[in-house]
Formats: structure tokens, C-alpha cells, sequence
């Protein structure tokens, strides 16, 4: 492992893994889930660091050997939903995704946590919503099913969380009385955005549709953003998928009664190119002296120190 870069301040970071069909709800494959998930351990493991792999409850049940090989390569596995469904609120609109009533959220995640647990042996305890579509009743059906952290705040979208916090029982992206800690997903918060969702904050996937070097050039904006609004030690927390590890298909994909064309950036560089940078970038992080947690570790560290419950923003 290379050394440290004494002179940049201290950062932590959440890598997350969304375990799930290829190319997110537009397939029902699982090329990349089988042939990206070893490409992604080895990469890991190759530098010592430690992930959280949230799997959607119909593919640990489908894949139960995937389970297995994030388990026994040391990561955490968490929970992605039941079906890769909307679970939270929709921030903008997909042809074809409708979200869950408030009042069906909770026995979804309950049916998701129980099949990721029958698979793993081990009740998960970290989340993330499908498109980072969460939402308060997200966040108290969590908290009740005895979750230690969110990885679903879309930093892009809100702009207000900076670091990981306890969200309020009655709006999940302010800061509250759940036991739960919410962690916001990394985007460059220095741009001023020209999206109305802010999307062009959201850096991913920047590493695979241009490179590492380029998505680096916004984690050291966005640490510097963090440094003058007194973050002392930020956390990053990004989200990659295996089926960005294995190539996909081009063109349109055929399938039941019809077929998709994912837009480009969706299947752009996926597969060698994509692990290559993926390392190059972990191989970023680490010579500038990030310290790896899981999505557990990162909210039962914020819970103790209560950080958490302090507005830093």
C-alpha cells in the first residue's frame, strides 16, 4: 500500500456497492453482479480496504455465493431494498418507477432485511435507497427495524448535510431524534449547479466515463469546500455498482415484451477500463490519507461521539 500524503487534512471514506441487476432497474441480468463482484473484491483486497455491499433482497436470494464472497472477503453486507423498488420519494421522474405508499415502506424493508439475513446469516444493519430516492418514512421504518445507517442522502440534491447526522422523525434531511445516522453521498458541493435536481454535483459515474483523475479534481474541491465551512475530518461516501466492472451491452436490449436503451452514460467504459481507473482511484485516496469504514463503522463511530447530533453546517 502506498504512503500517506501528510500534508492533506483527514478525510473518511464509505464505499458502497449496490448489488443488483445490470444497468440498475433496466435489466434482469446479473453479468455484472457475477463476473464484476470478484474484479471488485480483488481490487479491495489487493489494498487492504474494506466496503459496504448493499444487496437487493432478490439477489441475495438469487445469488447466494455473491453473499458469501463479499462475506468471506471481510466486507459488510447491507441492504439495497426488496426489488430494486422506489422506496422513498422520487426526486425526478423515470418512466416506469413508481414509488411505494408511505404505509408499504416498512413491511417492504422488513421482507428485505429477513431474505438478506436468511442468505448472509447475519441481520443487516446499514441501507441504501435504489437512485438515493429516500424519504422520512424510509428513515423511521429503518430506525424501528433496528438499522445503524442510511447511505441514501443525495448531497447533490439537498445540499444542506455535509456530514453524517441523526435525522428528524419528521423530515429525514433535517437533523432529528432517530437513533439512525444518515450518511450523504459525495458530490462536488463547490459547483454551482445548473441542474435543477443538481445532478451535475453527483460525480459518479466520473471515474468510469472519464477517469479517476478527473473525479479526483472534484473529491479535492469538494475537501476544500468541506475545510471552509469547518469540516475537520469529512466523510466521502460513493456508490459503484459490480455491473460497472464487467462490459455491458450496447445498444438495445432485448427482453419479455420489449426492449431499453440505457443512455450512454450508463454503459460507457464499463469493464476493464472501469476496474482500472476504479483502482487508480483507490490508489488516490489512500496516498492522500483516507481511512476506510464500512457504513456501520462510519454511523456507530458518528452515534458515540455524538457527532451526530451537532449541526456542523
Amino acid at each position: 500500500m502506498a504512503g500517506h500524503n501528510q500534508n492533506t487534512s483527514p478525510f473518511d471514506v464509505v464505499l458502497g456497492f449496490d448489488m443488483e441487476t445490470d444497468i440498475g432497474s433496466w435489466t434482469p441480468f446479473y453479468e455484472g453482479l457475477i463476473n464484476g463482484t470478484p474484479r471488485v473484491l480483488e481490487a479491495l483486497s489487493n489494498r487492504d480496504v474494506k466496503a459496504t455491499c448493499f444487496f437487493v433482497g432478490q439477489t441475495a436470494r438469487d445469488h447466494p455465493h455473491i453473499v458469501h464472497q463479499v462475506q468471506q472477503a471481510g466486507h459488510e453486507v447491507g441492504c439495497h431494498s426488496l426489488y430494486h423498488e422506489t422506496v422513498g420519494q422520487t426526486l425526478f421522474p423515470i418512466p416506469g418507477i413508481t414509488p411505494l405508499l408511505d404505509r408499504e415502506v416498512e413491511p417492504r424493508l422488513r421482507l428485505a432485511t429477513e431474505w438478506v439475513a436468511e442468505v448472509s446469516g447475519v441481520r443487516p444493519v446499514s441501507f441504501r435507497s435504489p437512485r438515493l430516492f429516500g424519504s422520512t418514512a424510509v428513515c423511521n421504518a429503518l430506525d424501528e427495524l433496528g438499522y445503524v445507517s442510511d447511505a441514501s442522502y443525495p448531497l447533490y440534491h439537498y445540499g444542506e448535510r455535509l456530514v453524517p447526522y441523526h435525522p428528524s422523525s419528521a423530515d429525514w434531511t433535517k437533523q432529528g431524534d432517530l437513533r439512525l445516522i444518515e450518511i450523504p453521498n459525495f458530490a462536488d458541493m463547490s459547483i454551482e449547479s445548473q441542474d435543477p435536481y443538481g445532478r451535475d454535483r453527483d460525480q459518479w459515474p466520473l471515474f468510469r466515463t472519464e477517469s479517476a483523475a478527473s473525479l479526483w479534481r472534484h473529491i479535492e474541491r469538494h475537501l476544500k469546500y468541506c475545510d471552509d465551512h469547518g469540516m475537520n475530518r469529512p466523510v466521502l461516501c460513493f456508490y459503484f455498482h459490480p455491473w460497472e466492472f464487467w462490459d455491458m451491452p450496447e445498444g438495445l436490449i432485448h427482453y419479455g415484451e420489449g426492449a431499453v436503451k440505457p443512455d450512454d452514460l450508463l454503459i460507457r467504459n464499463c469493464g476493464d477500463y472501469a476496474i482500472s481507473q476504479f483502482a487508480e482511484l483507490l490508489d488516490r485516496l489512500i496516498n492522500h490519507g483516507a481511512r476506510f469504514l464500512t457504513a456501520a463503522e462510519c454511523a456507530r463511530e458518528w452515534h458515540e461521539s455524538d457527532r451526530g447530533k451537532s449541526d456542523l453546517n
